[in-house]
Order: C-alpha cells, then structure tokens, then sequence
C-alpha cells in the first residue's frame, strides 16, 4: 500500500509539476520568446554593422580588424521610453569634434527617462547641415558619456541614432544597446562630436559597444568624393579674368554670411576652372588696400577646399596654395595671438591655436602629401582651414572661453631673433 501511494505520490508530483511547466510556459513564454528575438534582432543588427564597415574600403576599420569590434550582451532593461520635451527656438551652436574644428547643431528636445532607479535626462541634437537635406529631416543625434567610459567603454563617450518619426504622444525610445563608438575610436582623421558635459549620465551603461581594442587605423582618402564646381561656382569664377581680383565675402552680409558658415567639399585637382580660381584667390590675398596672409575659397564665394597661406617659415615667406587640405594632428601645447579676419571688419582679437600641425593636401597630380608645420604659420594654416568647416575664429574665442588651460610661463620660455618677422 505504501508502495502504491508512493507510486501515485510520485505519479501526482509528476502531473502537478508539468502542469506548472506548462503554466510557466504559457505565462512567461512570450516574454521568453521576445527576449530570444530581441538577443537576435541585436545579433543582427550588428552583424549588418560589422558587414557594412568590412566592406567600405574607405571607412574607418581595415577588413581585418573588424574582428576587434566588441558588445556588451543585449540587454532589455537598456531599452528605455523617454518623455519627450520639446526645445523650440533655440539658436545652433557648435559642438567641438575631437579633431579640433566642430559642427553646428541645434537642441532638439530633452528626453527624460528612468534607468536602473535613476531618472535621467540626455538632450537630442539636430545637425544643422544635414537639415538642410530632407531626407535627415528626423534624424536627431543623441551622444552620451557614462561612467564606463575609458575602463569598459570608449573615452570619448558614445553615440546613439534617433529617428524622430517614431515619436507618439511625446515618447521615443533609446536603445543603449545599439549604443555605437565614434569612427575616431578605431582611426584617426574623422571629425568627431565630443558629447557636451549636459548628456552625461551618471551611472555605467553596460550595454551597445565596448571599448575598441585593435590597431588604430589612418583615414584613407576618397579621391572619388571630390567635386567639381557648380554652376553658381563657375559663373564667380568667371565673372572676371585671370588678372581680377574677386569680392570677398562679409559676415556682415546674411547671405554671404551663409556661405561663410557652410562647410566646403574636395574638389577635382583636374576642374579647367581651379587654375583661374587660383590666380584670382592670390591677387584678392595680396590686394595693396586689404592685404592678407591667407585667403579660403569660401571667402569668394566657393564651398570647395582650397586655400592660399604665406609661409613665413620658408626662405622669401611666399604665398602657396593648398588643395583639399585638412589637419590630421593638432598638438596640445597651444599659443595665444592676434586674428583678423578679411572677412570679419574692423575686428582683431587673441586666439588660441595650437602651436603646431600636422597637414595632408593634394599637389595638383593627385598625389597625397603630408608635412608638419610650426609657430605663426601654423596658426595661419589652422585660421584658413576653418574657414573650410564654416569655421571663423570668433568661434574659437567662445571655446576659449569655456576651455581654459593652463598656462606655461613659468615653465617654458620662448624667444625670437630680433631681425625675424614677427607674427
């Protein structure tokens, strides 16, 4: 008898026990099984990531080093749904790139959320000149820094791409899983927005991408992404011969104004107009009434990379000219000196710079040249290239402003002889 109730003891154990694995299944099933699904929609989605940067030959990871790209497992408490709080009216404002230029952006809206207990808030951006596009219209840009930063993650911070399309009754959703590393992160070359100090979050975000702990690559450069000039391009240029000089454009001026603040493009070392450009460019620098000692295309009117510096460090201090110049390398010891702007009237102020560069332009071969560069000519050069971004140096005085350093006097002395020129 005992025998039998331990039988039907064990045989109801049994019954009671499926039972309740079938009431677990058919309770937390679904849940279970959409877990599955997100792990592999993320698996997927940077699968197609580490797909689309092997097979760019010109983007930021050699093939082989793709293999070095690392996540954190995905996670369903990092996907958070945001109070979205509109920001309206806000005037753009530049966001410094770790390369040492920056970008315009403007405060979309603040998005307000509960993480792991805490409430936190991170503000959304808009690139300014992709607005200019329709098809970027929603796209908002959402960089962030966390305490991970620098141990599990990436230094510079992280970002996030938010479309807001997707917005419904004011909320949005942030998946930090989809949490990506900046392109300097893996090469040097790529101008890329630091996360202001607002958009830091205090706690570790263990989720999306991990610190990158491969090789370092260098940019390649895309020769195919140069241009040539446009139509509007063609008719300034040509509105005078090689021996006129050309209008330069003024802040004061609010359409000028707008050509002076959009960034410029690489243009074709072939274009027949580039030679009559140049000439024109040089005699404008050099004009007896408002000479100079360099000049960017943009400041005539041209959105292309092109430039004429005085290179007081060469033997005759002559005037060259630069195409599709960038600066690859900015030292940290910086100096301060006078700016003026033949752009800017009437304005003459202290800048800081960095005491020396490293440059890569094109000669007019094609061929990629690289050289470093000091001193007053450093910051000529550095001047003319942020013209290129739609950079101008009262720009810089707001930087300043918000960034200062600390000063060397007492550690460092510099000296000139008497009969150098003088910056």
């Amino acid at each position: 008898m005992r025998i039998k109730i331990y039988n039907f003891g064990r045989i109801y154990y049994t019954i009671i026990m499926r039972q309740l694995y079938l009431f677990v299944l058919i309770i937390f099933l679904p849940s279970f099984v959409k877990a599955q699904s997100y792990e592999k929609e993320i698996e997927e989605y940077r699968k197609t990531i580490k797909t689309q940067l092997e097979q760019d030959a010109y983007g930021p990871l050699r093939k082989e080093n793709v293999q070095y790209l690392s996540y954190f497992p995905a996670d369903k408490k990092y996907v958070v749904e945001a109070k979205v709080n509109y920001l309206f009216n806000e005037p753009s404002f530049r966001m410094p790139t770790y390369d040492g230029t920056s970008n315009e952006y403007k405060r979309f809206a603040l998005l307000e959320f509960e993480l792991n207990g805490e409430k936190t808030t991170l503000t959304a951006y808009q690139s300014v000149s992709l607005l200019q596009n329709p098809k970027y219209k929603d796209y908002l840009f959402l960089p962030f820094l966390d305490l991970t930063n620098g141990e599990e993650t990436y230094g510079g911070g992280r970002y996030i791409e938010l479309d807001a399309s997707t917005i419904k009754d004011n909320k949005i959703v942030i998946d930090f899983n989809k949490a990506y590393n900046p392109y300097c992160a893996y090469s040097s070359g790529y101008r890329c927005p630091q996360p202001p100090a607002e958009n830091t979050i205090y706690q570790k975000i263990l989720a999306g991408e991990k610190k990158y702990v491969g090789p370092k690559n260098e940019r390649p450069v895309n020769k195919n992404m140069a241009q040539g000039f446009t139509d509007k391009e063609k008719a300034i240029i040509l509105s005078g011969d090689k021996e006129s000089k050309m209008h330069v454009y003024q802040v004061t001026d609010e359409k000028e104004l707008a050509v002076l603040r959009t960034p410029s493009q690489d243009v074709k070392v072939d274009d027949p107009l580039l030679e009559i450009l140049e000439k024109r460019m040089l005699l404008t620098v050099q004009d007896p009434d408002h000479p100079g000692v360099g000049i960017a295309a943009p400041q005539v009117g041209v959105n292309k990379n092109l430039i004429w510096v005085q290179r007081f460090d060469k033997a005759g201090e002559p005037f060259e000219f630069y195409i599709n110049p960038k600066i690859i390398w900015r030292s940290k010891l910086t100096r301060l000196g006078a700016e003026g702007c033949l752009s800017i009237p009437d304005r003459r102020e202290n800048v800081k710079r960095s005491y020396a560069i490293r440059l890569q332009y094109w000669d007019k071969k094609g061929n990629i040249i690289e050289e470093n560069i000091e001193g007053f000519t450093a910051v000529i050069f550095q001047h003319e290239v942020d013209h290129l971004y739609g950079i101008l140096y009262p720009d810089r005085l707001e930087e300043q402003e918000k960034n200062p350093d600390v000063p060397l006097n007492d550690k460092i002395q510099f000296s000139i002889n008497p009969q150098a020129v003088r910056p």
